[in-house]
């Protein structure tokens, strides 16, 4: 019952204040570790909602869609032999919670974590989703640089990206 309460709280006090804190961006990035050797580039699409907790404190929910695209990776077996496998592109989209700490009005630092839903092949999987980020903040619309990743199990994908968003109400 108190989750149930704190539940339609957090919906109230969100509809209050509606878009206050919503913004929409999108990102381009490199695979990092061995992410790299299997994927060439990564493309995404971000959404979030954070709501003011202190005076240079925002805290709320993220989520997006990011793509990991498949290169052809060429093997050689020795004795002369060779071959090619052409990766499929991994698509992941984040459930997380979303902190941001405002340095100044121009900088801020922060972090998303929460769950990574990996989806290639008609397969699905999944792991702990992390993303620390820096942003540089113009008006309603900020440029960031974030190192994204989701581990499971000890393997992890990763990548850096550049990203822009615009936040909504601002």
């Amino acid at each position: 019952m108190k989750k149930l309460i704190l539940l339609a709280a957090v919906a109230v006090f969100g509809l209050s204040n509606a878009q206050s804190g919503f913004s929409l961006g999108a990102h381009v990035g490199l695979p990092t570790g061995d992410a790299s050797d299997g994927y060439s580039f990564v493309l995404g699409v971000d959404g979030a909602y954070r709501w003011p907790v202190a005076a240079e404190f925002n805290l709320g929910l993220a989520t997006g869609y990011s793509a990991w695209l498949g290169k052809t990776v060429k093997y050689d077996y020795g004795f002369g032999m060779s071959g090619e496998v052409k990766v499929e592109t991994l698509s992941m989209v984040p459930l997380a919670a979303s902190a941001q700490y405002m340095l100044t009005p121009q900088f801020s630092l922060g972090v998303d974590l929460g769950y990574g839903f990996l989806f290639a092949s008609g397969e699905s999987d999944g792991g702990f989703y992390y993303q620390p980020k820096a942003a540089y903040h113009f008006g309603p619309s900020q440029v960031n640089l974030a190192y994204a990743g989701v581990s499971k199990n000890g393997a992890t994908i990763s990548s850096i990206n550049l990203g822009y968003a615009y936040t909504f109400g601002k």
